[in-house]
């Protein structure tokens, strides 16, 4: 019998761009079940989630394959409401597909969050180091750098589209960090995928974490 996952994306579901390379880790005996805090949203009601001049920004991918930015604000209480879905549905385990920082949610399960995993995987292999960043947009330059600041006073984040000719721009990102000398680079984002980790691997010839990669590594090890 087949054990099941539960994932909660904070854009649309399916993640066609996401969940392949989760599958290709986790194994053909996990079997994935989606949803999306934007998922049934008009629009216009997308539209209003857009961050304003403070918000904490976050990058998303929506059905039809196109990138929004909203406020954790306005997507956190429907990120909740779809974690508990799942939870009361009978999923035991939960994998948030995003590496933003939000409030701490009440759960019934285990729920996996990116963020953390990545930020302590991080922590334990390279604090101290120069730490190069890719982030999907500029307004994320500032946040991202003030949250991995607090490992290293050497961190440099570029921001690299992993929706938009994604690895054109990782491409060009890797090589600003391969000048800065970057000793590790931390994609820190659920979008960028395992051929972007192995260009900028390939770029800049020093150690890459992929976000999607670890978060899907603790499924593994948990339940696996």
């Amino acid at each position: 019998m087949k054990k099941v996952i539960g994932t909660v994306t904070i854009g649309q579901s399916p993640r066609t761009d996401v969940i392949p390379d989760v599958a290709s880790i986790l194994g053909p005996d996990i079997e994935i079940r989606e949803a999306g805090a934007l998922d049934g949203l008009s629009p216009e009601i997308i539209a209003s989630f857009a961050p304003r001049e403070g918000d904490y920004v976050l990058v998303t991918r929506l059905a039809d394959g196109s990138s929004v930015q909203v406020a954790e604000r306005h997507i956190t209480p429907r990120i909740h409401e779809k974690i508990a879905e799942h939870f009361t549905g009978g999923i035991p385990v939960v994998l948030l597909l995003c590496t933003g920082e939000f409030p701490d949610f009440e759960t019934g399960g285990l729920l996996i969050r990116p963020q953390k995993v990545l930020f302590n995987a991080v922590a334990a292999v390279a604090k101290g180091m120069r730490i190069g960043i890719l982030t999907p947009s500029p307004e994320q330059v500032e946040q991202s750098e003030h949250r991995w600041g607090s490992l290293s006073p050497f961190v440099r984040a570029v921001p690299s589209s992993p929706y938009v000719n994604a690895m054109e721009a990782a491409r060009a990102a890797a090589e600003e960090l391969k000048e800065w000398k970057a000793e590790i680079t931390v994609l820190d984002c659920i979008g960028y995928t395992l051929a972007i980790r192995s260009l900028v691997r390939e770029i800049t010839d020093r150690p890459a974490l992929l976000a999607r990669g670890v978060a899907a590594s603790m499924v593994k090890e948990l339940i696996g």
